[in-house]
């Protein structure tokens, strides 16, 4: 039982992190559109930003969030930590 709770409690935790990425995704685009290109923001515009964030919030979520980068650079290098 304590597995099965262990492993919805991960999953939860996991579409939290997921969904806090794509707000805060999807709000950075809108701004960085406005403040570059001076366009007002638009259903449409907003339709598109959500459609691209998507896809990057998942990647962060699965690889980025999940991988231990200093331990592959240190197997790619050959380097350890002291």
């Amino acid at each position: 039982m304590s597995r099965k709770v262990n492993k919805k409690k991960r999953y939860e935790v996991m579409f939290e992190f997921l969904l806090f990425g794509i707000v805060i995704g999807v709000t950075e685009d809108l701004l960085a559109v406005h403040l570059t290109t001076g366009e007002t923001v638009t259903w449409s515009m907003i339709g598109i930003v959500i459609l691209l964030a998507i896809p990057f919030a998942i990647i962060g979520e699965l690889i980025a969030d999940h991988v231990d980068f200093v331990k592959v650079y240190e197997r790619i290098t050959g380097r350890r930590k002291r």
